[in-house]
């Protein structure tokens, strides 16, 4: 029990670090092209993200998994999917905020490309709020990857992923609590500390707080 839950913390670790990432890189592409363009183009993008997030954020990944098949791959695609206006509505307002700054207008008046100003001149300076919600997306993407699994849409048995342990483990509840219990304590945990990281990266790289 105690080495499936350990040798299962590798796949829940590792579907929060793949979902955050797909999340992460489509989601700044879409939100540098909308807040960098802006007209048309961030109307399209913005409201085809409002539309994703008008859903909650579990059913439509259980539909989404239900449409791709049940496995661990299709519902990290999932997941990735139903996170990743979080991350572009987010890069969207830092690129509107910082695209009036002076060092974007000189870098503008001295023959910088539109891409050269979107990637190195306007991004490096919207990472500090990426990394804070891309921290507590991974808890997010835990959970979400968890839910699935005891549905039954996600990482499929014998898989030791903590939900999936879950579900196997239902109908020794009575008899055996432990074996649900340990699961459930070990996404309770990571998922508590990851929040506990994302709140203190979002003190440490808040520019409000360091001035006070």
């Amino acid at each position: 029990m105690l080495s499936r839950l350990i040798y299962g913390s590798r796949f829940s670790l590792a579907i929060g670090f793949v979902v955050v990432t797909s999340a992460l890189i489509s989601g700044v592409i879409l939100g540098l092209l909308a807040g960098y363009c802006r007209g048309w183009v961030d109307t399209l993008i913005m409201r085809i993200m409002d539309i994703i997030l008008a859903f909650p954020s579990l059913l439509l990944a259980l539909v989404l998994v239900a449409v791709l098949g049940p496995g661990l791959v299709n519902a990290m695609i999932a997941i990735a999917f139903v996170l990743q206006p979080h991350f572009a509505r987010l890069t969207r307002a830092a690129v509107m905020a910082e695209k009036t700054r002076e060092y974007v207008v000189s870098a503008k008046v001295a023959g910088a490309s539109h891409l050269r100003l979107m990637l190195v001149t306007i991004l490096p300076n919207c990472i500090a709020p990426l990394i804070v919600q891309a921290t507590l997306s991974f808890s997010n993407a835990i959970l979400e990857a968890a839910a699935l699994g005891f549905l039954g849409m996600g990482a499929q048995p014998p898989t030791p992923e903590w939900g999936t342990m879950l579900a196997e483990a239902r109908e020794f509840i009575l008899r055996a609590w432990w074996v649900v219990t340990f699961p459930g304590l070990a996404i309770l945990i990571t998922v508590f500390a990851i929040n506990l990281i994302g709140d203190g990266l979002r003190d440490a790289l808040d520019p409000k707080l360091k001035r006070s």
